[in-house]
C-alpha cells in the first residue's frame, strides 16, 4: 500500500489526543472501538511548547511527547492489523527524534511500519527565548502519506492540518480547492479537542452520560463536508450543541485563517443526521494569508504561591491583617516581588456544618525575574506569621523555592521564509512550496442582526446560561468567549441582549478591556475576544484561571431579565429532551 487510496469513498478520521496528558488508553480504545482510516493526535499547546523547550533544556534529545511513544508500545501493532494511518504533531521541537524513536520501538515489537516526519517549523530562536514555532499546514503531512507512510510525526503544525493533511492525500485536493480544505479545517477544529466535541466541557451536560465520553470521529467526504460521530457504544454525546461549542472556542470572526486556507466560519452550516451524528457543510473557503504565525515561549521569570486558610468569623478583618503582617516583613526583609497579587476567595457560609465550609482562601501570588526575591524571602515572611498572626492561622501547602513561569508571544513571517520540509520514509527530503495564491486577511463584514422578538412578554432575573451555552478558552494573553443559542427565538433575544456593554457589565473584570464581538448567524452565536484579560499568557499564570477556561460559566451564571417565555421553552427541552430534536442551522 503506497498511501491513501484516492476512492470517492468516506475518510473516517479519529481523534486520540487533544492535549498532552489526555486520557493514554484513549489510542487503544480508537483503534479498537470502530472503523478508521487515520487516527491523529494532537499534543501541542502554547504552554507544551514551553514544557518541551525545557525538557530539551536538559537532554537535547528530547523535546518531543514521550507520552505518544508509550502509546505506541501497544497501538503500533493494533494500527498495522487495521490499516490505520497515525499522524500526531508529538514530535513537538524534536519531530526527527521522534520519528527515529518510532522505528526503534517499531523494530522492538517487530511491526514493520513506514514512518515519515514533517519539519521545517522551528526557525532560528531569538535571544532570550526558549523556542520560535512557525504553524505549518497539512501539505507536508500529505506528501508523507502518498509516499506510503504509515506513521507520520511533526512538529508545529496547525491543529487542523492532521486533518487537512490526510484528506488532501485520500482525495488529491490541490491548494487551489479552497472550499475542500476550508470544511476540513472545520472538521479538524471540531476534532482537535478530543472529548470536547463529546460532550466533554459542555454548558448543558446534565442528561448525558459523561463518565467516560468517547473521542470523536469525522466522517469527510470528497468535498470536504463531514458528519461529526464516535464509535458506537462509547460514553458523551454528539449533537449541534456540542459541535457548535467546539466550533466557537478559540476563534474569532467569521474568517478563521490558517496556512492552507481561510475558513469562513459564518458559512457552517449544521444538521443532526441522527444519534451521535452532525453533519458539518456548506463551508466556503478562501486563500490563506501570505504570512504564518510563529509562537514565541521564553522564560519571564520566577513565581510563588501561598494559599492562606480563614475560618469562621471576621473573615475580612482576618484577610487585612495578614496582608498587613505580610507588606511589614517584605519591608524588613529589603526586598520585595515586583508584583505581589492578592485574592480573596469568599468560599465560606455562614454557621457552616463542617471546617471547610466555614473557611475562606486568601491566594498570594508573587512574581520577579529573580528566584531569591520570590522563594526564601516569601517562604520565610509566610511562615514566620504562624504563631503571630490571625487566630486559625494555617496554609494549604508549605510555601516553595518558586517556580519559573514563560511568556508566549506571537509574530509573523512571510510563509516564504520558511522551509517545509516532507522527510519521507524512504529518508528523501522533499520541500513543501508555499500556497502560489494568497489573500491578506481582513475582518469580514459583521452581518446583519436577526429581527428582534417581537412580543417577548414579562421578564425575570435569571442566569444567562439557563438559555445560552457558552466555551471559553485562550489564545495567548487574549480570551476568547464564544455564546450560542439553542432555537430561533432565543437567539433573536441574545443577539440583542448580550451587547459589547452587557457583557462587561456582566463580567466586570473585563470592563477596562477591549472586547471584540463577532455575530456568526448561521450558528446562532456570539463570539467575544476580551485583549489582555490573560496577561502574557497561560504560562505566565496571571490570573486564577489563566487559560480562561470558566469564563465562560462565569457569563452563563450571571442574572439578567430574561422573557419568561425563554426561559419556560428552555426548561421543557431540559425536561423533554427526546421531544425536542436540535434544530439544524441554516
Amino acid at each position: 500500500m503506497t498511501g491513501i487510496p484516492r476512492t470517492p469513498g468516506v475518510l473516517r478520521i479519529g481523534n486520540a489526543s487533544g492535549f498532552y496528558g489526555d486520557r493514554f488508553d484513549a489510542l487503544r480504545e480508537m483503534l479498537t472501538g470502530g472503523p478508521l482510516d487515520v487516527l491523529t493526535g494532537d499534543y501541542l499547546a502554547e504552554l507544551t511548547m514551553l514544557i518541551l523547550g525545557r525538557s530539551r533544556l536538559k537532554n537535547p534529545d528530547r523535546g518531543y511527547a514521550t507520552t505518544f511513544l508509550r502509546q505506541l508500545e501497544e497501538g503500533l501493532g493494533l494500527a498495522h492489523e487495521r490499516g490505520v494511518k497515525i499522524v500526531a504533531n508529538a514530535g513537538g521541537l524534536n519531530p526527527a527524534g521522534l520519528a527515529d524513536a518510532v522505528r526503534e520501538l517499531a523494530a522492538k515489537v517487530g511491526v514493520p511500519v513506514r514512518v515519515a516526519h514533517v519539519e521545517g517549523d522551528g526557525l532560528p530562536v531569538p535571544e532570550g527565548f526558549l523556542t520560535a514555532n512557525a504553524y505549518l499546514g497539512g501539505a507536508g503531512i500529505a506528501a508523507c502519506l502518498d509516499a506510503g507512510a504509515d506513521i507520520v510525526v511533526t512538529g508545529r503544525v496547525t491543529d487542523a492540518a492532521l486533518v487537512t493533511g490526510p484528506a488532501a492525500a485520500r482525495f488529491g485536493w490541490g491548494p487551489d480547492d479552497l472550499d475542500a480544505l476550508a470544511g476540513a479545517v472545520v472538521a479538524g477544529h471540531v476534532l482537535e479537542c478530543g472529548t470536547q466535541a463529546t460532550g466533554g466541557n459542555y454548558a448543558f451536560f446534565r442528561g448525558h452520560d459523561l463518565r467516560r465520553p468517547g473521542f470523536p470521529v469525522a466522517e469527510i467526504h470528497a468535498d470536504g463536508s463531514s458528519v461529526i460521530t464516535k464509535h458506537d457504544g462509547t460514553g458523551g454525546v454528539v449533537d449541534i450543541g456540542t459541535v457548535t461549542a467546539q466550533l466557537l472556542y478559540e476563534t474569532g470572526g467569521a474568517r478563521y485563517a490558517g496556512p492552507d486556507v481561510t475558513a469562513r466560519l459564518d458559512t457552517v452550516r449544521l444538521r443532526q443526521e441522527g444519534p451521535d451524528r452532525v453533519r458539518i457543510s456548506g463551508v466556503r473557503g478562501e486563500a490563506p494569508p501570505p504570512t504564518l504565525k510563529v509562537g514565541l515561549n521564553r522564560i519571564g521569570g520566577w513565581r510563588n504561591e501561598v494559599v492562606f486558610v480563614l475560618t469562621g468569623l471576621d473573615i475580612e478583618d482576618k484577610a487585612r491583617l495578614v496582608r498587613e503582617q505580610f507588606a511589614d516583613a517584605l519591608d524588613h526583609s529589603g526586598t520585595r516581588p515586583r508584583e505581589v497579587r492578592w485574592e480573596l476567595a469568599r468560599t465560606d457560609r455562614a454557621d457552616a456544618a463542617t471546617e471547610e465550609t466555614a473557611s475562606a482562601l486568601l491566594r498570594l501570588v508573587v512574581r520577579d525575574p529573580d528566584q531569591e526575591t520570590v522563594g526564601r524571602v516569601v517562604s520565610g515572611a509566610a511562615i514566620e506569621l504562624a504563631l503571630g498572626s490571625y487566630p486559625g492561622f494555617h496554609v494549604t501547602a508549605p510555601p516553595g523555592k518558586g517556580t519559573p513561569y514563560g511568556v508566549f508571544e506571537a509574530r509573523y513571517v512571510p510563509a516564504g521564509e520558511v522551509t517545509h520540509l516532507a522527510v519521507l520514509p524512504d529518508g528523501r527530503r522533499t520541500a513543501v512550496p508555499p500556497p502560489a495564491t494568497t489573500r491578506p486577511l481582513r475582518a469580514a463584514d459583521e452581518p446583519g442582526l436577526p429581527a428582534p422578538l417581537t412580543d417577548p412578554g414579562p421578564t425575570r432575573p435569571a442566569p444567562l446560561g439557563r438559555i445560552a451555552g457558552a466555551r471559553s478558552g485562550d489564545k495567548g494573553g487574549d480570551a476568547n468567549v464564544g455564546v450560542w443559542a439553542a432555537d430561533e427565538d432565543a437567539w433573536r433575544w441574545l443577539a440583542h441582549e448580550l451587547t459589547v456593554d452587557r457583557f462587561r457589565e456582566l463580567l466586570p473584570e473585563t470592563a477596562p478591556l477591549t472586547v471584540v464581538r463577532h455575530v456568526l448567524p448561521n450558528l446562532r452565536a456570539l463570539n467575544f475576544t476580551v485583549h489582555g484579560l490573560l496577561g502574557e499568557g497561560v504560562a505566565a499564570q496571571h490570573r486564577f484561571d489563566p487559560q480562561a477556561k470558566a469564563v465562560g460559566e462565569w457569563l452563563r451564571s450571571r442574572h439578567l431579565p430574561v422573557p419568561v417565555s425563554l426561559l419556560e421553552a428552555a426548561r421543557a427541552r431540559e425536561t423533554h429532551p427526546a421531544t425536542h430534536v436540535p434544530e439544524a442551522h441554516a
